[in-house]
Formats: structure tokens, C-alpha cells, sequence
């Protein structure tokens, strides 16, 4: 098991804020002491917060897996309404523990950093409890039916005999684990609260594609049974067993396929195919549709920005936006000597030729290379921008096809903390008429390098940073971080080299300012599905498609959408700020380690630590 170590205070101010420089003579015993005193407290703390962290880690057996640890490696999570509530009480009485045991004024400012992320975590999940009833754990976009298989696929490893045992048995444990959830699905439709049609369909279609095929159906292999054979074929090849307890395990695999998940999605399916005719066609968002919907919206605002922005706010940042990089656009049209209005252009890169990949597995191949030589591109600069480079290597691949959708934007999966295994930047690539040729860099940096590998890579990574920092999640920082990246990589070498790419970055970001103006528009002023997708058509080149499958992500994940250009604004914002005190002595690569430095931050908490860092850097 991988421990942190307790560093002393001078360590870790070392490792958060590379620039830290000695006191001076005259004041060297009194700070002396102070930092003793300090060591000691911070020492104290990060120690009572690895043991919390193992405590809480106990919660989701599936977290220990994505961190490549196999404890519990046979269970499943509890997803019941019981355990949610169980964790919530933990939270509560840890924080009480870290209240009535430290002393918040001996700390370094790092571990008051520390402290008051935790704090923040709890006040953040106690404002998301009384909203349990209105998320969606069954939808189009990143539903239980398509993260099961492909947990199951890509993240259950099995080296040992013991591994595959705990696969099957983790298989057997889907029924519970559907049931909990459903469970949820029923409780909230009673309530009125169910996403809408496009999402009923999605479930069922991704949901009967993972149970279609051998050992469910006649025809090919389902992907889920060819994984469980490679994986006993694996342990053949590596000497770990013989063909006939293979076969054995394979029959093992076999029956729970066919008797614990083929009934849990048979289940899953029916319920949304009955439902169906309740779904809403054309939605509005949760604001008009859910009991009590403007205050969840509001919730999952400041969940996603980190900021008490409200949607009136956001609303016209992102209308601010859109006019400023609809100017851009227009330059850059003049540039390239494009006769005709932006619409015009905006047709002429979504239909010209010259832009698309061909529709065939070549064309899905050339994709895949294309996006593997840009993000070799910014390997070779990432050392003139950054102190902190990351451990774990970054792989590129095509989404899985029970859970491939036309247009559907592409992700990230995290590598593991001691990089064993790459990060991996997936791309929808079922319609390569979606996936235009001017976009595929812009893509490659916010997803890969320097977008979100570095940043999560870097964080699983850090040394001397309690564990539950190197794990937490804020959207606003991240995919802040994401889009920041984008604009970060015209300065790099060999990037967006050509004006039809850097339409790609500027289209990027016009996407980003849209979805402040659509996702508030949809969850707070009443916008229904048609309106936003004419919105974003109006002001970008996105195909039809994507736009489609865009508009339906922000509807069933309200909020989630606006936190992208809200977190890139902050970063630029505090770049600018740290340019203009610093001057002369304003080091990028510092300014970015930095950032990642710390691991994932609040906005408000992020300024704080960006604003230390520019007076060390004055010291």
C-alpha cells in the first residue's frame, strides 16, 4: 500500500511553492520556532488525515480500483439512500474530530489549506444531500449501464487467479447494485423527477447493446464475455493457471453473465422502456421540470463553479463571451480571405471536404494517429512550461462500442497514482463527419497535454499533499484547467499552425462561452431542447450532431457545463495578476507547478494559494 510521508513544514513548503526562500538573519529565531511549532501541528494533521482518508476510501471499493488498488477487489459499492447517508454522517463527525483535536492557528498555510478543503467538502456535500432524489443515475451520457462494463473492462485487472474470482464475483454483485439504484430511479419518477426522452432511449440502446451477443444472445461476442475470456487467456500465457481451470473460470464468468447481469439490465431496460411515454420530448431544464428544481439548480451552480455566481451572472458572462470570440472569428475569416458572412463560413467548415475524415476505419485510425502526433508535440515543450511533469504516460483510444455515441464529446480516464497505467483520452469516433479535422488538436490538449493528464497525473502524483487532496474533484478547477490549456498551447511550438486549427481552439471556446448562456438558459429561463440547440447552432460551426448530443449532456448534468469557461477565466485572471506584481520576475513554469501544485481547489481557496505563491516570489 502507498503512503504519503509526513514531511516537515520547510518540505512541503518546498514542494507547494518551489520558490520559498530562507528568513533573514535577524528574524531567523523567532520564525524558527514558529515553524517548529508549526511542523509539528501540520505533521499531526496530515497523519489524522491519511488515516481519514483510509476510512473514507472504505465507502467505494470501485475508487479503490480506479486507483489501482485491489482491496475489496470483489465487492461492488453499497449505492442505497442507507449508505449515502452513512457516509454523510462520517463526514460530519470527521470534521467535528479535526475541529476539537488541531490548532487551526499553529498550522503552515498549507495545512490551513488543507483544513479548509475538508471543511469545504463537507459544507458541499451536506448543501448536495437534500437533493439526492433528483440526479440521474441511469442517462445517455455517463449512465450505470455504459460504467459498468466498462469498469469491469478496462479497470478490474486481473494478474492472479484471486483477480478473476473477484471479477466474477463482482459480476454477481450487479443485480444489487441495479437494484439500489432503480430503487432510486422508482422513488424519484414518484416525485416527478425523471430525465427525459433521449435519455430513456439512450439507456435502452446502450443497455441492450452490452447484453446483446454470446453468452446473452445468438451472433458475436458480447464485449463483456469476450473480456472475461481474454482475461482467463492472459492467465494462461502468464503461467498463472492451466487450460483446464481457464475453462472452469470462464464457465464461472459464463454463468453470471447469464444469471446476475443479463436479469439486472433486463431490469433496467424494462423499467425505462414502460416509462417512456412519461419523458418529456422536447425538455426544459430542471428548473421548470423537477419539484423545488430552482433551488437544485442554484445547488449544482455553485457545486460546479465554486463561486456564488448565480445563473443571471453566468447567463451574461457567457453572452459577453460569445460576442467577444464571435469578433475573433470574423478576423480570422478576413484572414483566410473567406468571402461571405460567418454563417456562411461556419457552413463552409462544417461541409467542405478537406475538413472530415473519411467516414471508414482508416479514417477512424488517422484520427487516432493525428491525435497521438499533436499531443507528442507538446511532450517535447512541456519542460519549458512546467516544473512538474507527470509520471504516468498518455495513450489515445477509440470509446468501446456498447457505448460509443454519434457526436458525444470526448473524455478522460485517470492513469493510475504510481503510473502503471496511462491516462487514456477516448474519442467517439461511430461518425467521423462529427469529429472535424479542425478541432482534433484543440481536443488532444484539453483532454491529453496540457489539459487534463497533466493536471490529474500530476495531482495522484504529489508528494508531501494529504491523500484526499490529490484525489478531490472540482469541476470548475479542472476543466478550467482544461480550456486554460487550450490557450495555453498557442504559445508552444508546433501548435494550431495552421488558421483552420486555430478556428478549431476559437470554435472550442465559443463552445465553452455557449454553454454558460444554454445551461442557464435551459435550468433557470425555461429554454427547452430546441431553443438551446438553435442558440448554439446560431454561433458556431459544431455539426449538428454534436450539437445535439451537447445540448442533451447539459439537460441531464445541470450546472456541469458552466463550470469550464468560469474556471478558465479565474486562471487567466490570476495569471494576469501574478504577470503584473511579479513583473520581470514572473516565472511561467512556476505559475503553473503552482497551480497543479496543490492538487484540485475550490476557486476562492486556489486565489489564496496563487497569492501566497506571488509573495514568495517577492521574498
Amino acid at each position: 500500500m502507498r503512503r504519503v510521508l509526513v514531511l516537515s513544514a520547510l518540505s512541503l513548503a518546498l514542494l507547494t511553492a518551489c520558490s520559498t526562500v530562507p528568513p533573514s538573519a535577524a528574524t531567523a529565531p523567532a520564525t524558527e520556532s514558529t515553524q517548529a511549532v508549526a511542523a509539528s501541528e501540520d505533521a499531526r494533521l496530515n497523519a489524522w488525515f491519511e488515516r481519514k482518508y483510509e476510512e473514507e476510501l472504505q465507502f467505494s471499493p470501485i475508487q479503490m480500483t480506479f486507483l489501482g488498488r485491489k482491496d475489496r477487489y470483489s465487492e461492488l459499492d453499497d449505492m442505497s439512500r442507507e449508505a449515502a447517508d452513512r457516509q454523510l454522517a462520517w463526514r460530519e463527525a470527521a470534521v467535528e474530530e479535526m475541529r476539537s483535536s488541531f490548532d487551526y492557528d499553529a498550522l503552515s498555510d498549507a495545512a490551513k489549506l488543507s483544513y479548509d478543503l475538508y471543511e469545504y467538502q463537507l459544507a458541499a456535500a451536506q448543501a448536495a444531500h437534500p437533493f439526492a432524489d433528483h440526479g440521474y443515475p441511469f442517462e445517455q451520457m455517463g449512465g450505470m449501464q455504459s460504467q459498468m462494463p466498462t469498469f469491469m473492462i478496462n479497470f478490474h485487472k486481473v494478474e492472479e487467479e484471486s483477480d478473476y474470482t473477484a471479477y466474477v464475483a463482482r459480476l454477481r454483485q450487479v443485480p444489487r447494485a441495479f437494484g439500489q439504484l432503480m430503487d432510486q430511479v422508482k422513488r424519484s419518477a414518484e416525485l416527478g423527477i425523471r430525465p427525459p426522452r433521449f435519455a430513456h432511449e439512450g439507456v435502452i440502446d446502450q443497455g441492450t447493446k452490452v447484453v446483446t451477443g454470446a453468452p446473452f444472445t445468438d451472433g458475436d461476442d458480447s464485449a463483456l464475455w469476450a473480456d472475461a475470456q481474454a482475461k482467463a487467456d492472459a492467465l494462461v500465457k502468464a503461467g498463472k493457471i492451466d487450460e483446464a481451470r481457464a475453462t472452469e473460470l470462464k464457465a464461472e464468468a459464463r454463468a453470471a453473465l447469464v444469471e446476475a447481469v443479463k436479469p439486472a439490465y433486463d431490469g433496467v431496460i424494462n423499467w425505462f422502456k414502460a416509462d417512456m411515454p412519461n419523458a418529456a420530448v422536447n425538455p426544459t431544464g430542471v428548473g421548470t421540470r423537477h419539484p423545488n428544481g430552482a433551488a437544485y439548480y442554484a445547488q449544482r451552480l455553485k457545486a460546479s463553479t465554486t463561486t456564488d455566481l448565480t445563473a443571471d451572472q453566468v447567463h451574461q458572462i457567457g453572452l459577453d463571451e460569445v460576442a467577444r470570440i464571435r469578433g475573433e472569428m470574423e478576423a480570422l475569416k478576413d484572414r483566410v480571405g473567406f468571402e461571405g458572412d460567418l454563417q456562411a463560413f461556419f457552413k463552409f467548415i462544417a461541409t467542405d471536404p478537406q475538413f472530415k475524415y473519411p467516414n471508414t476505419d482508416a479514417g477512424r485510425q488517422a484520427y487516432i494517429d493525428d491525435a497521438t502526433k499533436a499531443i507528442a508535440t507538446i511532450k517535447q515543450q512541456l519542460p519549458n512550461y512546467f516544473g512538474l511533469l507527470p509520471k504516468a504516460d498518455l495513450v489515445v483510444k477509440r470509446v468501446e462500442p456498447f457505448r460509443e455515441v454519434d457526436g458525444a464529446a470526448q473524455h478522460y480516464y485517470p492513469s493510475t497514482p504510481d503510473g502503471s497505467r496511462p491516462g487514456v483520452y477516448y474519442a467517439h469516433l461511430s461518425d467521423m463527419n462529427a469529429m472535424p479535422k479542425p478541432e482534433l488538436e484543440v481536443i488532444a490538449y484539453h483532454e491529453g497535454l496540457p489539459g487534463h493528464h497533466m493536471q490529474i497525473a500530476i495531482a495522484q502524483e504529489l508528494e508531501g499533499v494529504p491523500e484526499f487532496r490529490k484525489q478531490a474533484g472540482f469541476t470548475a478547477y479542472s476543466e478550467g484547467w482544461g480550456l486554460y490549456s487550450e490557450w495555453l498551447a498557442r504559445e508552444m511550438p508546433g501548435t494550431y499552425t495552421d488558421p483552420y486549427s486555430e478556428y478549431g481552439r476559437l470554435t472550442s471556446e465559443m463552445w465553452r462561452a455557449i454553454r454558460l448562456v444554454v445551461d442557464t438558459g435551459i435550468h433557470a429561463k425555461g429554454w427547452t431542447q430546441d431553443q438551446a440547440i438553435a442558440f448554439m447552432s446560431e454561433n458556431s460551426s459544431i455539426p449538428k450532431q454534436a450539437v445535439e448530443a451537447e445540448i442533451r449532456r447539459y439537460i441531464t448534468w445541470p450546472g456541469q457545463a458552466t463550470a469550464y469557461k468560469i474556471g478558465m477565466i479565474k486562471i487567466q485572471e490570476l495569471r494576469a495578476k501574478a504577470e503584473a506584481e511579479l513583473g520581470d520576475g514572473f516565472d511561467i513554469r512556476g505559475f503553473h507547478d503552482a497551480i497543479l501544485g496543490g492538487g484540485a481547489l475550490p476557486l476562492d481557496l486556489l486565489e489564496r494559494r496563487i497569492d501566497q505563491w506571488i509573495e514568495e516570489e517577492r521574498a
